[in-house]
This record gives structure tokens, sequence and C-alpha cells, in this order.
């Protein structure tokens, strides 16, 4: 059990009080966020956006571009999924929790695709060495944000991706000494399981009433 501490902890020897302070605030405002959406809460958007908002700096601080192009989209996504989570008609919420259809399963292949184009040009503009890590990141950006369109449309799919780059981030940033946001996202998983159960519960109940 010592050794699992000390794996988490040693990045953090040395390291600046204020920047372990600050992946603190982004470990439980992501943490909170991440139930907030399991809850349809709308509050997972202002609370995310303390979380990405601060990420995009930590990981410009170290030279994390693709990772910190995804907090980015997350941070602009937020804002979108804000408002069209808080539309309401007749009293009653506009966008309710769903499937993907044809059109927005192409929709979101495309997003996918440009997200990693997008990263992969940020680092080449920069000049920056592009390691096997860096083209996880990319990878997972794509992911990430694709999620986060689907999140913002309350589609139940968003949360399939959320699980595989969830999985995939883990071990990237525990490799790179981010041990607690490696912790956080072992967290994220869990929550993103009991989410996509919880949402399809929710859409298999509409079709029972319908």
């Amino acid at each position: 059990m010592n050794h699992i501490f000390d794996f988490f902890l040693d990045a953090y020897r040395g390291k600046e009080t204020y920047i372990i302070i600050l992946e603190g605030i982004v470990f439980f405002t992501g943490i909170l966020s991440v139930w907030y959406a399991k809850k349809e809460n709308i509050l997972v958007y202002p609370t995310g956006l303390v979380a990405t908002v601060i990420t995009v700096y930590l990981f410009f601080r170290d030279g994390l571009l693709g990772d910190m192009m995804m907090n980015f989209y997350w941070s602009a996504m937020s804002i979108y999924g804000w408002w069209n989570w808080s539309r309401k008609k007749d009293n009653q919420k506009v966008v309710q929790i769903s499937r993907t259809t044809p059109k927005e399963k192409g929709i979101g292949v495309g997003l996918f695709l440009a997200t990693m184009a997008i990263n992969f040009g940020v680092y080449r503009v920069f000049g920056y060495e592009i390691a096997p890590s860096n083209y996880i990141d990319i990878f997972t950006s794509g992911l990430f944000f694709t999620a986060m369109w689907y999140m913002a449309l309350k589609k139940l799919e968003n949360w399939t991706l959320w699980i595989i780059a969830d999985l995939i981030t883990i071990p990237l940033y525990a490799y790179r000494g981010w041990g607690m946001l490696s912790l956080q996202y072992v967290i994220f998983t869990v929550l993103a399981i009991q989410a996509y159960v919880a949402w399809k519960k929710s859409i298999d109940k509409s079709l029972q009433i319908s």
C-alpha cells in the first residue's frame, strides 16, 4: 500500500506549493463536475469550468499542448452546454437525455478527426517535438472533445467516450508525474460507468412512458 502512496506523492516533492494547491482545486472541482453530470444537474458546467480553466494554465506551463487544447475546448464547450441545458419551454427542459442519431454520430466522427488535426497542428506551429505520449493525448483530445459535445446535447454515448478516454489517460498522467490527476481519472472512470447506467435507465423509463 505504501508503494501506491509513494507513486502518487513522489511527483509532488519539490513542486511549488501554489501548483499543488491549483491541482488540488482541479481534483475536487473536476470530480464534483462529473458527479453533477451523472445527476443531470446543470452545476456540472460552472464546477467544470473552474477545473478546465486552471488546467489550461497548468498544462501550458508544462508544455503539454495537446492536453492544454483539450481543456481549452472543454471550457468553450462548457459555456455552450451550460446554455443548452438551461433552455426551457413551458417550464420543461428543452434538451432531454437521448441516444445519438446517425447524423450526430457522423458529426462526432468529424469532430474527433478535426480535434486531433488541430492539436497536431498546434504542436507543429509551436515547434514542440511530438513524443509518443503526445500522440496519445492528441488521440484522447479527440475523444474528450466529442464526448463533451455529446454531453452538451445530453447524449448517452458521451459516457462511452469518457470511459474509453479516461482509461487511457490514467496511466498517461501517472507517467508524466501528475499523480493527483491520474487518481482523479480513476474516480472519473467509476463515475462515468455509474452515469452511463443512470442515463440509460432514464432513457428506458422515457420509452416505457411514451
